[in-house]
């Protein structure tokens, strides 16, 4: 009889604290799941204040250290199984397309699977570069567990890291405070 009222407790529970995320092991680069994002950017010497952590880029090719990320940049913590991020992520797609040249706009698929990650990026347009994280290794460095998750790189290195869903227009907020570029979404 306590197991049906505990279960809409837990679940109300998981909902308010947003997706925490679980832990995948699979191989960024497996050929029989191809990559809808495009490749990830060579970055050297930036110096932005991020954690010593270096990923693998979901297409293959290697891997990218993100402390050599040259801001102004913008990185999205995401899984494919996180509700707010799968409303989100379009939204970064958007600021990714109209920032292009301007601006580093890298999602980060953290503790998820790769087949799930493609699935869900090809279902929607999501074709930015993403960097395959499958021990939250860069959430655990910035000291997040919630995804969605955003970090904000100004052009003077130092992140700001949002905790929480956006929709366009926090977006475009937060990316002016944090950035200083204005950009309509």
């Amino acid at each position: 009889m306590r197991l049906r009222h505990t279960a809409p407790v837990v679940a109300a529970l998981l909902l308010i604290a947003g997706c925490t995320g679980g832990t995948a092991t699979e191989s960024p680069a497996d050929p029989a799941d191809p990559s809808p994002f495009a490749a990830c950017p060579a970055l050297s010497g930036g110096g932005a204040d991020l954690p010593d952590v270096s990923l693998a880029c979901f297409t293959g090719g290697g891997r990218v250290r993100l402390a050599d990320l040259r801001g102004p940049a913008v990185i999205n913590i995401w899984a494919s199984y996180c509700g707010p991020c799968r409303t989100e992520l379009p939204v970064m797609q958007r600021l990714a397309d109209r920032t292009a040249g301007r601006l580093t706009v890298l999602g980060v698929d953290s503790g998820d699977t790769r087949g799930a990650a493609a699935s869900f990026a090809a279902d929607h347009g999501i074709t930015m570069p993403n960097l395959f994280d499958p021990e939250h290794r860069l959430a655990d460095g910035v000291g997040t567990v919630t995804l969605p998750s955003t970090i904000f790189i100004g052009a003077d290195g130092k992140r700001y890291v949002h905790r929480y869903p956006m929709d366009a227009a926090e977006l475009s907020r937060q990316l002016r405070e944090h950035t200083g570029i204005e950009v309509a979404l």
